[in-house]
């Protein structure tokens, strides 16, 4: 069993998680070449599948079993007025998600998705990061654990979802205090200027509170446990080869505290969308991802980057079905 009951553990796992096949890749970049289109034709949709295929270590793989996986958490720093709607919405939109109404059900179902709902103990939540760490290091480690374990080992590729009222205001803290600079707070639920302010205020409060600046240490003392199981989740994918597409800002921040622990954490993973929410695009200029959908989103739950589900199927189609011109008779270059 693997030991995920602390940080020094879970640092030790990073360190140790495996590569992609070097020559699955190969070979599927040699299969591209051969295919019925000019060289570089279908542009990153052929980096795409090469990519794909050294995870799944197959030069010609097709996406079969993908899973959705959505995290529920409360934060105590929503107490600062942080949020537009109240922390009982987390409960309520579980509920919704449970019950088949919100897009992520959409969405996944049209991807062929299975999509899986993990509330995390709702009734409590995190401490307020204005004040101190918002989770102790057993909190922590057992939603990354929550989320480790959640991944189906027969899965073949790997989305993560969030909900938690308040989780815009721990993500862009965590960006502020590992990427540094200020303007990470954005309007998140929608807030107006006055909440926009005390959003900032408790931002500033909760990185002076909170001066440790490991990966997984301010996971611990900014995060949620939604947060941090994304980052299990991630985690736990990657321990068994399987690509990840992230989701928007909360699931980057999530991502950007494993990229700071080790920075082949994120190999495994590609950046689904670009959120609305403003200070996105830094977060992803500092991982070095380019999304693969620009659509103004800002809903969270796993939507933008179970949408991308279809460009990845899309890369894999043209990959994997097409022509060599050998087989169709095609004369090549």
């Amino acid at each position: 069993m693997t030991d995920l009951t602390s940080l020094a553990a879970i640092r030790a796992i990073l360190a140790a998680a495996p590569d992609a096949s070097g020559a699955a890749r190969s070979a599927a970049a040699d299969r591209n070449l051969q295919l019925t289109k000019p060289p570089g034709a279908l542009g990153r949709l052929e980096d795409l599948a090469a990519w794909y295929a050294g995870w799944r270590n197959d030069p010609r793989p097709r996406i079969t079993a993908p899973q959705v996986l959505i995290f529920a958490g409360n934060h105590g720093v929503a107490a600062q007025g942080v949020s537009a709607f109240p922390v009982a919405v987390t409960a309520q939109m579980v509920e919704n998600f449970r019950a088949g109404g919100a897009a992520i059900n959409q969405l996944a179902e049209l991807a062929g998705a299975r999509l899986d709902v993990h509330a995390l103990d709702l009734d409590r939540p995190t401490a307020d990061f204005t004040q101190g760490a918002a989770m102790t290091e057993a909190e922590v480690c057992a939603a990354f654990a929550t989320g480790w374990t959640a991944v189906d080992p027969k899965t073949d590729l790997l989305v993560t979802g969030e909900m938690g009222i308040g989780n815009t205001t721990s993500a862009a803290a965590i960006a502020g205090a590992l990427l540094g600079g200020e303007g990470w707070a954005g309007r998140g639920t929608g807030v107006d200027d006055a909440g926009l302010a005390r959003k900032a205020a408790a931002i500033a409060q909760g990185l002076a509170a909170n001066p440790d600046r490991s990966g997984l240490g301010v996971l611990m003392a900014l995060g949620g446990r939604e947060v941090a199981a994304v980052a299990g989740a991630i985690a736990g994918a990657r321990a068994r080869r399987i690509p990840v597409i992230l989701d928007g800002f909360i699931c980057t921040a999530a991502a950007l505290c494993l990229h700071v622990e080790d920075a082949r954490a994120l190999d495994h993973c590609v950046a689904g969308h670009l959120s609305a929410e403003g200070a996105h695009d830094r977060m992803l200029a500092a991982l070095g991802m380019q999304p693969l959908l620009s659509l103004g989103l800002r809903l969270g739950e796993g939507s933008g980057a179970a949408l991308a589900i279809q460009v990845l199927r899309g890369a894999l189609a043209c990959h994997s079905g097409m022509a060599t011109f050998a087989e169709a008779g095609v004369s090549g270059a």
